[in-house]
């Protein structure tokens, strides 16, 4: 049973927040030990300097360590002044942190860095799955864990394209882990569709990476925030990595999912600053998709978007953005490409057809951002020149069928029609 406050309009004061980090992980807990903090990198949304400070106030003094760890998953890796800066230290050194306690990054690229921890059987996947895989996957995670004593998942918790709402066990995996399991669960994902997993709780993908992070044998605990529009915390909990993650998710449920009565033949996104490419720029399609009518456009503006992604840009370059069955009748064209890749290609085309060699895309997706129209056309998504743009020329006319939403990317939009259930 996880121990935390929070609902829907309120504001968790530092008083409150304190509060339940004192209560949910008590001096007991911590005295001796050696803790890991796994954090989101910068393009999430928590109060992180606020949470950073007060565990290296109410934990450093009692633990033999206290390190705080970037989960990136395969994201860019940030520099020592940019985790300063995401911490709330702009401008500190290491010098400046208490003996016991380090920052550091989550090296990914670097494959001596992770260790085997066993495998999921072909049976079990295809459990998990509902039958729609079956095969042996191992599982992966940084080596640098097993170093630990414990390990403190610190994260929000949002609706997720991949996993339903983000959080907990995510922080594990892909937040610290790589290789086939990363790739693999992220292709699960796009089989079953984006629109199908996004803002729903329980999913396959969920129970996957669930079961993967049982595999790892070092205790787990979890602070799962919920965000509200203005930065701060509507909720905290703390308890087990299931249990916080859970009763946070229930909260998001009723935060972070805006309900429309009809859908609109013109959405705008304006991407959340923090997104500086469309690896995760594409969280402004996840989260706008279900309200797009049919032949509908929807339009990603943001000009600081500059680049496709950093990591796996000539990856994607290559085989463009498609519908999931594109990818399903040539998967032995694409076998070289990891199928993480694949999936954020068929998140962010959406829903469609492939039938006798055309390709139906549900909706038009354009870009309105710093990628060339050249790089745009040739990786089969649209362009409009984003100096063109007036946003409040898109704002207030949701009675036209156009909607405008700023900051997009973390809140889910979704018909009033699917509340009671999954899109068939």
């Amino acid at each position: 049973m996880a121990v935390g406050k929070g609902s829907p309009g309120s504001s968790l004061s530092e008083s409150e927040i304190r509060d339940v980090v004192v209560q949910g992980i008590p001096k007991s807990m911590v005295s001796g030990r050696k803790i890991l903090v796994l954090t989101p990198d910068s393009t999430r949304t928590a109060p992180l300097p606020l949470m950073v400070k007060i565990l290296i106030e109410t934990a450093a003094p009692q633990a033999a360590r206290l390190d705080f760890m970037v989960a990136l998953g395969t994201h860019q890796l940030m520099s020592e002044e940019k985790i300063f800066s995401l911490y709330g230290m702009g401008g500190k050194g290491r010098a400046d942190l208490p003996p016991n306690v380090a920052f550091m990054n989550h090296r990914w690229d670097l494959p001596d860095q992770l260790r085997k921890i066993g495998t999921i059987r072909s049976d079990e996947i295809e459990g998990l799955t509902g039958g729609l895989f079956k095969e042996d996957i191992d599982v992966s995670i940084n080596r640098s864990v097993f170093d630990y004593d414990m390990i403190l998942i610190l994260g929000p918790v949002f609706p997720h394209e991949v996993v339903g709402f983000s959080g907990g066990n995510k922080y594990l995996f892909p937040g610290i882990s790589g290789g086939d399991f990363l790739h693999f669960f992220h292709w699960l994902g796009a089989v079953i569709t984006c629109w199908k997993t996004i803002g729903f709780k329980n999913t396959p993908t969920r129970a996957v990476v669930d079961r993967a992070a049982s595999m790892v044998s070092v205790p787990r605990w979890c602070l799962a925030m919920v965000v509200n529009s203005s930065g701060g915390l509507s909720g905290l909990y703390a308890g087990t990595a299931e249990d916080a993650w859970s009763a946070a998710a229930d909260l998001s449920t009723k935060i972070h999912i805006v309900y429309k009565p009809k859908p609109f033949h013109t959405v705008l996104g304006r991407s959340a600053e923090m997104y500086d490419e469309l690896w995760v720029g594409g969280k402004v399609m996840y989260k706008l998709e279900p309200v797009v009518a049919d032949g509908g456009k929807l339009i990603i503006y943001g000009p600081w978007i500059k680049e496709v992604s950093r990591t796996w840009g000539p990856e994607i370059e290559r085989i463009g953005y498609h519908v999931r069955d594109y990818f399903l009748s040539r998967m032995n064209e694409w076998r070289d490409v990891p199928r993480g890749v694949l999936a954020h290609s068929t998140h962010v085309r959406g829903v469609g057809t492939y039938i006798d060699g055309r390709e139906t895309p549900r909706i038009d997706v354009i870009l309105a951002t710093g990628i060339p129209e050249d790089v745009c056309r040739r990786i089969s998504l649209g362009y409009m020149n984003p100096g063109a743009i007036r946003v409040e020329d898109y704002a207030n006319r949701e009675s036209e069928g156009v909607l405008f939403v700023d900051h997009a990317g973390e809140v889910l939009h979704r018909l009033e029609r699917e509340r009671i259930g999954r899109p068939s």
